[in-house]
């Protein structure tokens, strides 16, 4: 406990170190996502809303015809679904993207990660407005409850930034993990239960479903919103276990082969 306490020190230290540096690298990721794009910041609101659209159309006759408040349903998952896979996407990329500069300038490498999981976290904010408007849209009444969807963005953040470590050291060494990691999030899109109701199953298979971080950080939020109240102590305890593995072992990779990124990328 204490290794990882010095540890988060170092970090916020090092990021200290180099506040304009990652400054910087924010505001370029920002930029280069909406280059050259007739709406800009719009597409942060526009595919989500798009992706809601079609799934709504599709699915809503084979699992929403009995499900009060579908909609708010459907997209609490693809905004969580969508964030996950953003960050990571983004993660994955963010060593390689920018060997040419830390090959030259010795800087911590966790520093491009970060700024794509900021650049992540911005266009998730603005998505996350326009459910709040879906909500009060599909007459789904506020509750103080609601106020706790803060958990499950912390504990999925922190599992964005866990697993993107492990994506990116991953790709260096090996260039199809990009391609593998597209299959598994198709996969894995299927798995958490975004369009049909995992409550629907035995409670053998429910307890399975509680193996996939992402469907436990999507369950908590319709659980807050839609159920209007907090899920158990225990359910909390699972998700910040999720984002504390990722985040512990995303680091020691990082640490262990800190010095091999070099000769690999």
């Amino acid at each position: 406990m204490k290794n990882y306490k010095a540890g988060i020190k170092r970090v916020i230290t090092k990021m200290k170190e180099h506040k304009f540096l990652f400054e910087e690298l924010v505001k370029r990721d920002f930029k280069q996502k909406y280059k050259r794009t007739a709406l800009g910041m719009g597409w942060s609101v526009l595919n989500p809303l798009l992706t809601l659209l079609v799934m709504r159309l599709v699915f809503t006759r084979f699992f929403g015809r009995n499900m009060e408040h579908y909609t708010t349903y459907l997209f609490a998952g693809n905004l969580m679904f969508s964030y996950f896979k953003e960050s990571t996407n983004g993660g994955m990329q963010s060593l390689m993207s920018n060997a040419n500069i830390f090959t030259k300038i010795n800087v911590p490498k966790y520093l491009f990660l970060f700024s794509k999981n900021i650049s992540a976290v911005l266009n998730f904010a603005l998505t996350l407005c326009v459910f709040f408007v879906f909500t009060a849209l599909d007459q789904v009444p506020f509750r103080p409850s609601m106020f706790g969807i803060i958990y499950p963005i912390i504990t999925l953040t922190m599992f964005n930034v866990g697993v993107g470590m492990i994506l990116s050291a991953m790709f260096v060494f090996f260039r199809d993990t990009q391609y593998l990691y597209d299959v598994f999030t198709l996969l894995l899109m299927y798995m958490s239960a975004i369009f049909y109701n995992a409550d629907a199953y035995t409670g053998w298979v429910q307890r399975i479903f509680l193996l996939n971080p992402v469907y436990c950080n999507i369950k908590y939020v319709r659980v807050v919103v839609l159920e209007g109240h907090l899920p158990s102590p225990a359910f909390h305890g699972l998700l910040l276990l999720y984002g504390s593995i990722a985040l512990l072992t995303g680091g020691l990779i990082y640490k262990k082969c800190n010095q091999q990124f070099l000769y690999y990328v």
